[in-house]
């Protein structure tokens, strides 16, 4: 869910509207959407209908898992954006980024994706995921070698707004915002999806203060493996389910609830696997969580500072480098990135410093492969801003002037 959260926190359309594009506050009139072909479609192409020769070579790169940095040329960068509103993109955007001074190139768009507001890469590299975020809501795959569309399937609801991919590369998991569900399927060899195996709709407990439902926020696998869970913005929970890898079924194991009223968003995980930090976009807090692999139980802690100043503020997303000892939180309102030390083998956050994001509305950030920059996908001000990261004191450092891209809420680097 998106800024106005305390006023009116409910509805999915709310989650859209608030902050869709610069200086506009108000969707684009649009039919209602069919629902996704249950049989896999084609007709996805870039802007040209070409696959432009300059970013043949960096996707190769990254489907053979060749690192990125110094002297390895320009890097693929897919772009995340609303195409049902006012000003906003005409599918997935497509980039390439030069890993040393920050600089990105546009290539043109990846039509024929609805809405592809969050993007997820398959581990081998080789197939992209888009949410189609929609009332009748659909996850989309496309194989990069030539960007053709391995077809669309239905989340069973509405306003799908996070994926990601199980590390075994079997599973697609889907958080349904509108209908607070969570969604599996299946994987193929090609990297294809095939019909949902499971949902579950959060049904308890009931929302939280000022909540009109469940609102599925972010599904995401536990650094054990052994689970998977789900951010609940509407019922202020955070779920914790087993996979079953064999069936691509859920079974429900435990349950943590943040104060009443904080509205979690967005989980990342310390790489120890025992600790991870929670952004609770309603009451504009960060909090610290104990994790126990065994059970996957989620123990939440007291809520913190974002860093932000006065005035309405919502964090959005937060990361943590790979090796655990900094992180950053993405500030919508205050519009700026916070920088934590990660201290006592990743048990406490101590704010260091905010820096200001060079955009408006920071709704989603991201790390280079290699960590040495941080992509921050600008929703109001349609602009990626690019960071250096300073590996050893964690300092963050503008890359340049910030990448314009239509209501930008995803940058997805490889």
């Amino acid at each position: 869910m998106d800024g106005g959260a305390r006023a009116a926190r409910g509805g999915w359309s709310r989650r859209r509207f608030v902050g869709a594009v610069t200086g506009v506050a108000a969707m684009a009139a649009v039919p209602a959407p069919a629902r996704p072909d249950p049989e896999p479609r084609s007709g996805l192409g870039s802007g040209s209908g070409q696959v432009p020769s300059e970013t043949a070579a960096p996707e190769a790169a990254a489907r053979s898992g060749t690192p990125a940095g110094k002297g390895s040329g320009p890097r693929p960068l897919y772009l995340g954006t609303y195409t049902s509103v006012e000003g906003g993109g005409a599918g997935i955007g497509l980039a390439v980024y030069d890993p040393v001074t920050g600089a990105v190139t546009g290539r043109g768009t990846l039509t024929g994706v609805p809405d592809p507001s969050y993007l997820a890469v398959h581990p081998n590299g080789r197939t992209l995921y888009a949410v189609d975020e929609r009332q009748d809501g659909g996850v989309t795959a496309v194989r990069l070698a030539d960007r053709k569309a391995l077809g669309t399937r239905s989340t069973d609801g509405a306003g799908p707004c996070h994926l990601s991919v199980h590390p075994g590369g079997r599973w697609l998991l889907s958080a349904n915002y509108q209908s607070g569900s969570v969604a599996v399927h299946p994987i193929d060899g090609s990297g294809a999806l095939g019909e949902r195996t499971d949902l579950v709709t959060h049904s308890s407990p009931p929302p939280g203060p000022g909540q009109q439902g469940p609102h599925a926020h972010q599904f995401v696998t536990a650094p054990d493996g052994r689970h998977v869970l789900a951010v609940d913005l509407g019922t202020d929970t955070v779920y914790t389910y087993r996979l079953d890898t064999r069936t691509g079924r859920l079974t429900e194991t435990s349950q943590a609830h943040t104060r009443p009223g904080a509205g979690p968003r967005h989980l990342t995980f310390h790489p120890g696997g025992r600790y991870a930090y929670l952004a609770d976009e309603v009451d504009d807090t960060v909090t610290v969580c104990a994790y126990d692999p065994p059970t996957g139980r989620l123990t939440v802690g007291r809520p913190q500072s974002t860093g932000s100043g006065p005035g309405t503020n919502y964090p959005a997303q937060i990361l943590v480098t790979a090796d655990g000892r900094f992180a950053y939180l993405a500030n919508r309102g205050d519009n700026s990135l916070a920088r934590y030390a990660v201290e006592a083998g990743g048990s406490r956050l101590r704010l260091l410093d905010t820096v200001p994001v060079a955009g408006d509305f920071p709704r989603q950030i991201a790390f280079s492969p290699d960590g040495r920059l941080l992509f921050a996908a600008n929703q109001k001000s349609s602009t990626v801003s690019v960071f250096h990261v300073d590996l050893v004191s964690g300092a963050l450092r503008l890359a340049g002037e910030p990448f314009a891209s239509p209501v930008a809420v995803c940058a997805l680097p490889l």
